[in-house]
């Protein structure tokens, strides 16, 4: 591994409790961020994580079990906490002793931080506001990561510079601080540092990587992406409260208007109730990925991506991207 002094010393604290070289967290994207790319990125000294998504607990015991034996490095695994048998598959984690285990997608259900706390791993939070953010870490979130609207999949309404200015002047002393959302370069990373972050999250830059078992398609598309092409998706129903999903524009797109409007006259005529109307919209964009990432139809799948696509033109290995991420942060604080 090659020595940046100056962003391992900013990241001393996020590497400390990651367990890794460098304080890079890959953001959990689903059928992308699965064994092969997790333990790439690990393996070359970043910390994958394992998107969780709507596998079952058996799906994830063996994604796990896979991962262990391409990598003795630590990476951590990302759980969804509407799923309905998250405290089944906090018991496969627990199982496979994970050391970090991040709850994303909502407010953490009483009960899911101790039952993971419980069996000694560490917890990582999402929050949109300050507040939550303080509740979550006074109820024992171990590191806060903030994202903002320039990511890719579900996304809050602040951009990534308004809430690293809010959040982090309020809890970097104190508190364990990712930042999240359309960094595609160093330079950004050791911004962030200097505010007081201890660490990043990156998704879109990874997952066009080598290793990444993602459709020739999916990758292509995008590499022929700019910023622009990244948008994000319509509420069509207020009282059908859908997070925005950022993606590449397509027929998709189009599709999950449709999706809303269906699942809004199933709520209205009592056929489900609200639960269950979110659980649909979450297996659509599950469905819709995977035909993008998987099977490589980019005309109707959802081809998630933030808007650091622009910034993708090739494919890379994992190892060559953390190294040229953290070369341009050394450079970049060096100038300083």
């Amino acid at each position: 591994m090659t020595s940046f002094p100056k962003t391992a010393r900013l990241m001393q604290r996020g590497t400390d409790f990651l367990g890794s070289d460098y304080a890079i967290l890959c953001g959990a994207m689903s059928w992308v961020s699965e064994r092969n790319l997790v333990s790439a990125i690990s393996n070359a000294g970043g910390f994958g994580v394992i998107a969780c998504g709507a596998m079952t607990p058996d799906l994830l015991d063996t994604e796990i079990a896979e991962t262990r034996k391409l990598t003795g490095k630590p990476f951590g695994v990302n759980l969804i906490t509407m799923h309905p048998q998250l405290f089944d598959l906090v018991a496969v984690c627990a199982k496979h002793e994970i050391s970090h285990v991040v709850l994303a997608g909502g407010i953490p259900p009483k009960g899911s931080v101790e039952a993971i706390k419980e069996f000694g791993a560490k917890v990582i939070v999402f929050a949109p506001t300050l507040a939550l953010a303080k509740k979550l870490l006074r109820s024992g979130g171990d590191a806060l990561v903030i994202e903002g609207m320039e990511a890719g999949g579900h996304i809050g309404p602040v951009s990534t510079s308004v809430l690293a200015q809010e959040f982090l002047p309020e809890l970097a002393e104190d508190h364990l601080v990712f930042v999240a959302g359309g960094i595609g370069r160093g330079q950004a990373i050791a911004g962030y540092l200097e505010m007081g972050a201890v660490g990043v999250q990156l998704g879109t830059r990874f997952a066009c990587a080598a290793e990444s078992i993602a459709h020739e398609n999916f990758k292509k598309a995008f590499f022929r992406a700019n910023a622009r092409d990244a948008i994000t998706s319509v509420q069509v129903d207020p009282r059908l409260p859908v997070i925005p999903v950022r993606a590449l524009k397509n027929k998709g797109t189009e599709e999950f208007t449709a999706k809303q409007i269906e699942v809004a006259k199933r709520l209205d005529s009592g056929e489900i109730e609200m639960g269950e109307a979110q659980l649909q919209i979450e297996h659509f964009w599950a469905g819709a990925l995977r035909r993008a990432v998987i099977d490589g139809d980019v005309e109707s799948g959802s081809i998630m991506a933030g808007q650091s696509v622009g910034m993708l033109k090739e494919e890379e290995p994992v190892a060559d991207i953390i190294q040229k991420l953290m070369t341009q942060s050394e450079e970049a604080l060096t100038r300083r």
